[in-house]
């Protein structure tokens, strides 16, 4: 992430979560998530949609959450008339606003002026058993049915080959968005990481916690030199690129999650090659983190 206000801001949101974790850790809903798509599959299996660089909101027909269970202050009225079975989508204000849409998200008390810049672009149904081919038209009337204009479907398409699917990335990237993402047709919706959901953009990222930081030398003395993180595996890495001098002053505090972009991994370690920072995530709770091994 670019910019003193953008980091400053996540990071506000993200030791507010650990405080609330404190008090008493949110349960993080059960949803679907993505593997990297790298040509695995066939496409004629698959729905393709714009990857939105929002925050992801899990409607748990109560209460609007983030991805890690932390409960999100939505005026009374966005989600007024909202069903009581579960919704899975992406809180977005446009292209390129990812950092406006967080300092919308996180605060406590909604600004309702500013919630009118908010999307929720619903892209599944976690609760039916149908496959995502019957849920589009499903998650369809169910929108129609809320009948809100900030409650949208997220638009899904076919494609007939990977050369096209290029195409419509290099479109999108060029357009401003993020990546995209493919569901295949057939599957059902389960709590797990899995190829019947995947992502694709112009390069691979991941989350990792932050365990600790490695103090830096030279021009970065007294500052951060790198961060060391935890990969979901265990395994532990130093993230040493892509922060500000902001950042490398005030860094992510331990027990956070952060992600970072790389380029493939190295063979036999494991672990991702030419990983650079790029934000704080905030709709992940932080947690302590283990001790040094």
């Amino acid at each position: 992430m670019r910019g003193i206000g953008k980091f400053i801001m996540l990071a506000l949101w993200v030791a507010t979560a650990a405080g609330n974790a404190g008090a008493g850790a949110a349960e993080a809903p059960p949803l679907m998530l993505a593997n990297v798509y790298r040509g695995q599959v066939a496409l004629d299996d698959y729905w393709v949609s714009e990857k939105l660089d929002g925050i992801r909101g899990y409607w748990d027909g109560r209460a609007l959450l983030t991805r890690g269970g932390e409960r999100i202050a939505a005026p009374a009225w966005f989600t007024r008339d909202w069903p009581q079975t579960p919704l899975d989508g992406e809180l977005w204000s446009g292209r390129g606003q990812f950092a406006r849409t967080v300092s919308i998200v996180r605060q406590q008390s909604p600004d309702e002026a500013q919630w009118s810049l908010v999307r929720f672009m619903v892209f599944d149904l976690p609760a039916s058993g149908a496959t995502f081919r019957e849920r589009i038209a499903e998650l369809d009337s169910v929108v129609r049915r809320i009948g809100k204009p900030w409650v949208q479907t997220v638009a899904q398409t076919r494609v007939r080959s990977r050369g096209e699917l290029a195409s419509m990335l290099d479109r999108v990237v060029r357009e401003g968005g993020e990546g995209l993402m493919l569901h295949r047709g057939a599957s059902r919706y389960r709590a797990e990481r899995s190829d019947d959901l995947l992502k694709l953009k112009p390069f691979e990222d991941a989350e990792a916690r932050v365990v600790g930081h490695v103090p830096g030398q030279g021009k970065f003395a007294g500052m951060l030199g790198a961060l060391l993180v935890e990969m979901p595996d265990g395994k532990r890495f130093r993230l040493g690129s892509g922060f500000s001098d902001a950042q490398r002053r005030d860094p992510p505090p331990p027990g956070s999650w952060v992600s970072y972009r790389h380029v493939g991994f190295h063979d036999g370690s494991g672990l991702p090659r030419f990983a650079r920072f790029l934000r704080v995530r905030e709709d992940m709770p932080a947690l302590q983190p283990a001790p040094d091994r």
